[in-house]
């Protein structure tokens, strides 16, 4: 018997879905707004979310990650009553199990439905015990990052080809070298091919290498790269800057695991584990002539995407006390304590170079506040500073403005009885509320866990004053 949430503001809608759940002898509860549906969904160990598009309070597609993101977390059934494929495109790639369109049939319910109990199923029965990964400096226990170490530790136990994307400053090197210490080929090089740094007309002989003689400057025999991969991993490093001749070239050194060095006449073998990472989109590439289809297929046989700092604050008290520590170490300083509002600070700025900018934000930070035993946000640099301050303030014209004044009627006196004091101030409470929202959504980009941190309000408020003031996680 499994348990089922239904997320669908349409009553009648939702009580069929229920019925219908029932009647196959299973559990089922209703939620007819998203704050309730995240309320309800993080009180009990549900199975399955049917999940519907349009909310009262926003789109069921803003809540499927913190959905998936919750201890023993349901698989997604989104419903939609509008065809919209970068809908199904954004569901899927934050998680959800399938996007259905409505009218619902019942067939078009239970199936699915059977499709994912069976699915968590076998997930009881066979899944392997967790391993226990070395982690290599990869620090944070939110939930973000540990789904990531836990698609990390999949990878580990296979040599399949695994492409790591993620904006600049992730860790995309960390992981990888992470994978690969935890890996079958660990025993064997770790073998690191920056793609941007190599120029078109020496990059094959440094991949492949070449003979003596093969060209001016060639006075002996060079291993490339390839072949010093041999029974180890090969880490394409922002492998998008690969030019397409040399994209041809190495496809095919990953279909037969052979080349041959300039100037060679002779075939060499070598069999690596590849592993490649990128900040650009390569499938936008692909649709531009920049990057090989076939070759993009080949490199995301596993995929591993790592979250912006900004989306696992969680994380950063950890990665704070971490890399202060280690700027301490370096200068040869005591470790250092934090005021109460210089963690408030740090998790309402951007950071827009993510774990690696927080990395020299530390440094510089602990630099200049190198004999003081605590650590303030006077200490942080200026434009962190600046940054969030001016992200605080409200312009003039964003403001919330008081109700245009009737014009005096003669002897000072507009006419118009003024409203009860008590009405008044809810209304202009009420205006200031719903602009505030506004700013804090736009500022955190719609990401809940940022406005709960910089606003200092609980999820469940947050969510109740945005749906009384109709203000969406859309940005």
């Amino acid at each position: 018997m499994a348990d089922v949430l239904v997320v669908d503001d349409d009553k009648g809608m939702n009580q069929m879905l229920v019925d219908l759940i029932t009647s196959i002898d299973h559990n089922a509860q209703s939620a007819y707004t998203l704050s309730d549906g995240l309320q309800v969904a993080t009180t009990g160990a549900f199975d399955v979310v049917f999940l519907d598009v349009r909310m009262p309070d926003g789109s069921g597609l803003d809540i499927i990650k913190e959905i998936r993101e919750l201890p023993n977390p349901p698989e997604v059934i989104i419903m939609t009553g509008v065809g919209d494929p970068d809908g199904a495109e954004i569901a899927i790639k934050a998680g959800a199990w399938d996007y259905l369109q409505k009218p619902l049939s019942p067939k078009k319910i239970i199936l699915p439905l059977k499709r994912v109990l069976q699915y968590r199923d076998n997930i009881k029965k066979y899944a392997q015990p967790a391993v226990t990964l070395e982690r290599s400096g990869i620090i944070g226990s939110g939930t973000r990052i540990t789904i990531c170490l836990d698609r990390l530790a999949l990878a580990a136990r296979t040599q399949a080809n695994v492409l790591v994307t993620g904006e600049t400053g992730t860790g995309k090197e960390l992981f990888v070298r992470c994978l690969h210490r935890n890996s079958p080929v660990s025993a064997g090089r770790f073998v690191v091919v920056d793609c941007a740094a190599l120029p078109e007309s020496l990059i094959e002989s440094a991949l492949f290498g070449h003979k003596k003689g093969a060209f001016t400057g060639a006075h002996t025999d060079q291993e490339g790269l390839v072949k010093m991969a041999d029974g180890g991993t090969l880490f394409l490093d922002e492998v998008g800057e690969l030019h397409l001749r040399t994209q041809k070239t190495f496809l095919r050194v990953l279909q037969e695991k052979k080349f041959r060095p300039v100037g060679g006449k002779n075939e060499l073998e070598s069999h690596f584990r590849l592993v490649a990472a990128t900040n650009r989109d390569l499938d936008r590439m692909v649709e531009d002539g920049f990057f090989r289809k076939d070759l993009l297929y080949r490199l995301r046989t596993i995929a591993l995407e790592l979250p912006p700092l900004r989306q696992r604050l969680e994380d950063l008290p950890e990665l704070v006390a971490h890399f202060t520590d280690l700027s301490c170490n370096k200068f040869g300083v005591k470790t250092k304590g934090f005021a109460p509002e210089f963690m408030e600070l740090l998790s309402a700025y951007d950071w827009p170079g993510n774990v690696r900018e927080l990395a020299g934000t530390m440094e510089s930070t602990v630099s200049a506040g190198l004999d003081a035993p605590v650590l303030f946000s006077k200490h942080l640099p200026d434009h962190i500073r600046i940054q969030v301050a001016r992200s605080r303030i409200i312009p003039a014209a964003k403001a919330p403005q008081p109700p245009p004044e009737s014009t005096p009627r003669e002897g000072g006196s507009s006419g118009e009885q003024p409203l009860p004091y008590k009405t008044f101030r809810n209304q202009a409470l009420d205006l200031a509320e719903k602009a505030y929202l506004k700013e804090l959504i736009a500022f955190t980009r719609g990401n809940i866990t940022k406005a709960c941190n910089v606003s200092g309000l609980g999820r469940t408020r947050l969510y109740e004053l945005m749906k009384k003031h109709g203000v969406s996680r859309s940005v």
